[in-house]
């Protein structure tokens, strides 16, 4: 079972994919393990800007199997280059339905990423929602460069629980280097790199209601919530749509080439 094949927009491959697709491809990769992790990226549009800024983290989101429309205009511009029935494939969203599916056919998970409070009241959270699910170990990294030997102990850790989920949740760009640096390193393993789906469902951060989930104003919402830290990040917005109205008009200015 292959992952679905990318589309190249601002030279970043997006992967027009379903929730249902995701949840069968992570079935069938634990299933049959490869040799080294699987990656699924959750792509939006500060992460895209990022990307067409920093070949090196394009070629990072290029490498993922999997980069779903996270972003609500992500979903929008694949419709316009003839993928009329994309839909939104929220990171937050397929982790509850991830877990679900873990907690019916009993794969382990382990949660990378938050402050340990926030990770106490999450597995609480996620277990009170789903009873079988079995987390098999959760860790919080330090606010700071990672020493070679804490990773070290950390994969060990990752190795010697089993999981076959690592749910990655420290905020791209971060988490989609850390993903690419140790897909090598966690064979057999799914790595998914949910963001601020942590804090979410751990009742910490407040998301933005559906209507404007719907209408692609979801960053406007955060926006309103925590000004000083996210202000920078949709700078960029304005940008993105510039660049997709010049791919729509035949016009790329970014050539990159996907998994």
């Amino acid at each position: 079972m292959k992952a679905p094949s990318k589309r190249m927009l601002m030279g970043v491959g997006v992967s027009p994919t379903r929730y249902q697709e995701v949840l069968s491809l992570c079935r069938y990769w634990i299933q049959n393990p490869a040799g080294r992790g699987r990656s699924i990226a959750f792509l939006t549009v500060h992460s895209v800007m990022t990307a067409v800024f920093d070949p090196s983290f394009r070629t990072i989101l290029n490498s993922m199997d999997i980069s779903a429309t996270d972003g609500v205009p992500l979903v929008w511009a694949l419709r316009s280059f003839g993928f009329r029935k994309q839909e939104r494939v929220y990171g937050p969203d397929l982790m509850l339905a991830l877990c679900e599916q873990a907690a019916r056919l009993g794969h382990q998970i382990f949660l990378y990423g938050g402050r340990e409070q926030v990770l106490e009241v999450l597995q609480q959270n996620l277990t009170r929602r789903f009873p079988a699910l079995n987390i098999v170990d959760a860790y919080a990294p330090p606010f700071r460069a990672i020493t070679p030997e804490e990773d070290r102990v950390c994969i060990q850790r990752i190795l010697d629980s089993g999981a076959k989920l690592v749910l990655v949740g420290i905020g791209t760009p971060k988490q989609d280097r850390w993903i690419c640096e140790h897909a090598g390193k966690l064979p057999g393993t799914i790595m998914l790199g949910v963001g601020a789906a942590f804090d979410f469902h751990a009742g910490r951060v407040r998301q933005a209601p559906a209507w404007m989930q719907r209408h692609g104003l979801e960053w406007f919402f955060r926006l309103l919530m925590e000004p000083r830290r996210l202000w920078k990040r949709y700078m960029l917005n304005p940008l993105f749509l510039v660049m997709w109205g010049l791919e729509r008009a035949g016009v790329r200015l970014i050539k990159a080439e996907s998994k």
